[in-house]
């Protein structure tokens, strides 16, 4: 039957949510990560989401498929289980005897009795017969509990460790309370404000400190937690109101508001209609059920971060606590999102279908330099030590090329300028080996800088998205040529013996000994095999390098052909990414991680796009899947997502800060994208099928089309483009170097 309904297309959807699987990607651990997510019930973008925990309080891995039990029911703003959590908290409902700790009150369930949307849940607890529901807002969430007959039905709120506090009222049937647990990149005076409101009265109240109960209506503690009991009939549902701040207690009430006196089921029905109108935005037809849960459900995750960090005050101004310095200031703030990640498609999607949303998010990087002195490479919620680059430069200039306006543009190029020439106070902010970088033209292997061949790579490609938004600002023609030639400084690292990038010592020798299957070392959570791709804005010149197309082109096919060999020395053991590249039966081609995700559509740069299209189908085929292990690694904030929304439509942001994306192929019959600006981009390919992957020609706008890039200024005044798909590749097509998208070195030939 699954293979059926794998196969069988199915008529167009008009209740997109429904198509989504919060749980694709739970059945993950630290040794083999399926996606490592969690069960996110949020609105788009949500400032607070929530996700029942099955894992230990303070353990990233939250909620696990395989897990048995659910402690609680937590209110989280991770981004990855790498990156922990902060802001958080937990609600459980119980029955019989008391039990404060987080596993005598942890309850059995079932997959069978769970359901699971984003904008709702619910999920049957065996041990105590309660059944839970949440229904969420984008600062607020509504709960409703069944209890069964029983003078003990309680409700436990565990505001966690490391420094906590409630206080119960029950004369306004509420308890408020902070919590303080987070994972590092906060202020000293961070907390989390909670307020709990219950629509009937407390039969008795108790508040607790570590493992003592106590008769106490407040507690303040290393860990801090209420307990409320309630007399109740067969089937009696509470209902619960909880809303939180990073701002204060009389903004959490403000937040609350969001609520207002909506029913539970009004709050789930208007999450349901937030979602559907976000989903709705680009609508797919004549795929089978399977790849139209992949679709939507990636869609979903494309759509939670960067999370909005933002409160409205009183008279519904924007407004924000700083994860930078602590004080609560007027504007936007987003955070939870790693640029080492999403740089790459995740925000080229944003400026494609959301940029009034991503202008909002331009915004909040300029507060975040003006309050922190630097631009956040990792957020979560502010500067974290951890990946590499300054990719924020990225994000930066191609929001702004395609169209970003109304924040401060100067502020963000002032703050990638000093990132261009500054080491910042950690590892991870502005660059690490800029002297070395801006003197020799790379990051030496030899100077105790982990990852340097990587940092020479991407430094060189933030310095061409410089150089681009340099031009675009108009600044000084010296400042343009520096960032021009910067850019070239991927040439340095190139060895001709190889034809590999490698690591180069500060006496211009290369590394020695050097294994390209070394993950690690001069690279980032990769090997020489992924990272000699990362060349985006002059793949000529990196073609160039190699001896010419053809070989190029073998270059590529090899990645595919190789076993999946590796040593993981650097790391002294097989880290999670090294695992899922072998285990995937695609050779060296690692796409659980991100170095090597745009490597596929290279192809289309050497005269061979069909191949593009051939291996871009394998994988969404083979390594997406509707089903809980249907990732190949982490998915990382919706790059993963994004790659795969982007990919299923037919193009993709190689290069951001260009123009253009990169042909693949759909892998729809029908693609209809609603922009922003009331366009459509119409992509209809009657004849795809699982055997009919190829292009065989195109027509954009009527009108036949043979290049290989499409153009973001021409899709977004609207485009209809007819593809006729075939069971054998056009080697016809697309082979002319017109044809092939932008690169540095031939634009600039011209």
């Amino acid at each position: 039957m699954s293979v059926v309904a794998h196969a069988q297309p199915v008529a167009q959807s008009t209740d997109w949510v429904e198509l989504v699987n919060p749980l694709i990607g739970t059945d993950s651990k630290p040794s083999l990560s399926n996606g490592n997510t969690y069960p996110a019930i949020a609105l788009p973008w949500g400032m607070n989401f929530w996700m029942p925990q099955t894992g230990k309080m303070g353990d990233g891995w939250a909620y696990t498929y395989a897990a048995d039990k659910i402690r609680g029911f937590k209110q989280t703003h991770q981004p990855s289980p790498w990156m922990n959590d902060y802001g958080q908290f937990s609600i459980m409902p119980m029955t019989g005897k008391l039990r404060i700790n987080e596993d005598e009150r942890a309850s059995w369930y079932s997959h069978k009795a769970e359901i699971v949307k984003p904008y709702y849940y619910s999920v049957y607890l065996a041990d105590h017969n309660v059944t839970t529901e949440i229904a969420p807002t984008e600062r607020a969430a509504s709960f409703r509990f069944t209890f069964p007959k029983t003078d003990s039905s309680f409700v436990v709120v565990d505001a966690f460790d490391k420094g906590s506090y409630v206080k119960i009222l029950p004369n306004e049937r509420k308890i408020m309370g902070y919590t303080t647990r987070n994972s590092g990149g906060v202020p000293a005076n961070f907390k989390n404000y909670f307020v709990i409101y219950f629509d009937r009265p407390f039969a008795t109240s108790q508040t607790w400190r570590e493992k003592t109960l106590s008769n106490a209506l407040e507690s303040e503690s290393t860990h801090a937690g209420a307990a409320i009991r309630f007399k109740t009939s067969k089937g009696e549902q509470i209902l619960v109101r909880v809303a939180s701040s990073f701002i204060s207690y009389e903004q959490a009430e403000l937040n609350l508001k969001e609520i207002g006196s909506d029913t539970f089921d009004a709050v789930k029905g208007k999450a349901k209609l937030a979602w559907n109108k976000e989903l709705s935005r680009i609508q797919v037809e004549g795929g089978s059920l399977g790849q139209m849960q992949t679709f939507y459900s990636c869609l979903y995750r494309s759509l939670l971060f960067p999370r909005k960090f933002y409160e409205l005050d009183a008279s519904q101004k924007v407004v924000h606590y700083s994860p930078y310095n602590g004080k609560v200031l007027p504007g936007y703030m987003f955070t939870d999102t790693g640029f080492w990640d999403t740089f790459r498609s995740l925000f080229p999607f944003l400026n494609l279908m959301y940029p009034s949303l991503n202008a909002q998010t331009q915004e909040g990087l300029a507060n975040a330099y003006k309050e922190g002195g630097w631009l956040p490479e990792w957020a979560s919620p502010g500067l974290r030590n951890t990946m590499i680059g300054s990719n924020s430069a990225s994000v930066i200039a191609d929001a702004y090329l395609k169209g970003g306006r109304g924040y401060d543009i100067n502020a963000l190029y002032e703050a990638v300028l000093k990132n261009s020439e500054k080491e910042g106070p950690m590892d991870a902010v502005g660059r690490r080996g800029a002297t070395y970088y801006n003197e020799l033209g790379y990051v030496p292997y030899d100077v105790k800088i982990n990852e340097n061949a990587a940092r020479t790579l991407e430094y060189a490609y933030d310095d061409f998205a410089i150089y681009q938004l340099a031009k675009a600002l108009k600044r000084p023609q010296s400042e343009i040529d520096r960032f021009a030639k910067r850019s070239q400084n991927y040439k340095n690292l190139f060895d001709p013996k190889t034809g590999l990038m490698r690591g180069k010592n500060k006496n211009g020798s290369f590394q020695s000994p050097f294994n390209p299957f070394k993950w690690g070392d001069a690279f980032t959570e990769g090997n020489s095999w992924h990272y000699t791709w990362s060349v985006f804005h002059d793949v000529q010149g990196l073609i160039g390098l190699m001896g010419g197309p053809q070989k190029f082109v073998t270059k590529l096919d090899s990645v595919f052909t190789m076993p999946p060999v590796y040593d993981e020395t650097y790391y002294g053991s097989v880290i999670h990414e090294i695992r899922e590249m072998q285990i995937a039966n695609m050779g060296q081609y690692a796409h659980g991680n991100q170095p090597i995700q745009h490597m596929i559509y290279l192809y289309n740069y050497a005269g061979e796009p069909w191949k593009a299209q051939y291996w871009l189908r394998e994988v969404m085929d083979r390594l997406y899947l509707p089903t809980p292990d249907g990732y190949c690694g982490d998915e990382d904030n919706g790059q993963t997502s994004a790659w795969y929304v982007f990919t299923a439509m037919g193009f993709y942001p190689v290069c951001p800060a260009t123009d253009q994306y990169v042909m693949g192929a759909p892998l729809f019959k029908k693609v209809t994208a609603n922009l922003e600006n009331g366009k459509q981009i119409v992509i209809n390919a009657p004849a795809n099928s699982e055997q009919n992957r190829y292009i065989n020609t195109l027509r954009m706008n009527g009108k036949p089309y043979g290049r290989n890039w499409l153009s973001h200024r021409e899709l977004m005044q609207g485009a209809v483009l007819d593809v006729d798909m075939s069971a054998t590749p056009n080697q016809q097509r697309g082979i002319k170097p017109a044809d092939f998208p932008y690169s540095f070195s031939t634009a600039e030939a011209k």
